[in-house]
């Protein structure tokens, strides 16, 4: 029986370590912050781009409700997220603190190794509302790249996270991609138990209970208080593969120097785990501000092709 060269053999080895990396680009780093810009590097001598493209608002699902003014006016005048708490050891709830509001805008920039500002990502909370009966968040990220990395890779993608309003449990993870030209739409709607069927436009994806996407997993870092929990665990589903994530307080207060200005945050280090095994060819930190809004300032990724470091622009 023909069993296929030796040739052969390591080209398919070759496409899965490939594979294996961009999704490992993808939950390393909190599964979407450098998203952009560690592809990007992978692909610096592979692709060409093109010129920036408008970003483009997807519009809201069929079963995404916003929630009325006056509810959202009462959560903004709290100054608090009404977010229940959850009873899992392993994973904590989110903390009832005065962290996410509806229409908050952060933006970063992306530096690779030598290269600075090659991308830029904006996260952003969209909105509280009504998904399928539950209340949520809807939580979005738009990711381009920027010369001079742009021209030859060009990358324009939108992420957007319907999540549960007290867990931040993923409901549907959508991605809108761009890459070299090539534009792939993924919608997937979360079930845990095999019992939600999924709309005509989306995929269901079965995941454990309580599994985040990537934007709802960043939040949820966010609104630990790592002052009473030094340590968290989730699920985290990157809209390929479900991995095991862990994060740990590594210092208590460290100075950070970003372009929106100096802060003092905690350091929180992150490990990514597939199949119960630990990836070990790469390290991720995030550095969140120690004052009451918990800002995501700093991402620092080291992966065997490349260092990212993604650096808080601007906050509204």
């Amino acid at each position: 029986m023909y069993d296929g060269s030796a040739a052969d053999k390591q080209q398919i080895q070759r496409g899965r370590r490939t594979k294996s990396m961009s999704l490992k680009t993808t939950v390393g780093i909190t599964a979407l912050a450098v998203l952009g810009c560690a592809a990007g590097a992978f692909y610096w001598l592979r692709a060409r781009g093109e010129q920036p493209v408008p970003e483009v608002v997807s519009a809201e699902p069929p079963g995404f409700h916003e929630a009325p003014a006056a509810e959202k006016s009462a959560v903004a005048a709290a100054g608090t997220s009404p977010l229940p708490r959850e009873s899992k050891k392993t994973t904590p709830p989110v903390d009832p603190g005065p962290l996410l509001k509806a229409g908050e805008v952060l933006e970063y920039t992306a530096n690779v190794s030598k290269l600075n500002n090659v991308a830029s990502l904006k996260l952003q909370v969209a909105g509280r509302g009504n998904f399928l009966g539950k209340s949520s968040w809807h939580l979005q990220a738009f990711a381009h790249t920027q010369n001079p990395l742009r021209m030859v890779f060009e990358l324009d993608d939108q992420f957007d996270s319907y999540s549960d309003a007290g867990t931040l449990a993923s409901l549907q993870y959508e991605m809108h991609l761009s890459e070299r030209g090539q534009k792939v739409q993924s919608v997937q709607r979360m079930t845990a138990t095999g019992q939600d069927p999924a709309s005509e436009d989306a995929t269901e994806a079965r995941v454990l209970p309580g599994t985040r996407d990537p934007l709802g997993m960043m939040q949820y870092l966010r609104n630990v208080d790592w002052t009473k929990t030094p340590e968290v665990q989730s699920s985290v589903y990157d809209g390929h593969k479900l991995y095991d994530v862990r994060a740990k307080l590594a210092a208590a207060s460290e100075q950070v120097n970003v372009p929106a200005g100096d802060y003092t945050a905690s350091k929180i280090g992150i490990r990514v785990f597939d199949g119960g095994v630990e990836m070990k060819d790469a390290s991720f930190t995030l550095y969140v501000t120690n004052n009451a809004a918990r800002i995501p300032v700093l991402l620092e990724a080291v992966m065997p092709f490349a260092t990212a470091r993604v650096e808080l622009l601007r906050a509204n």
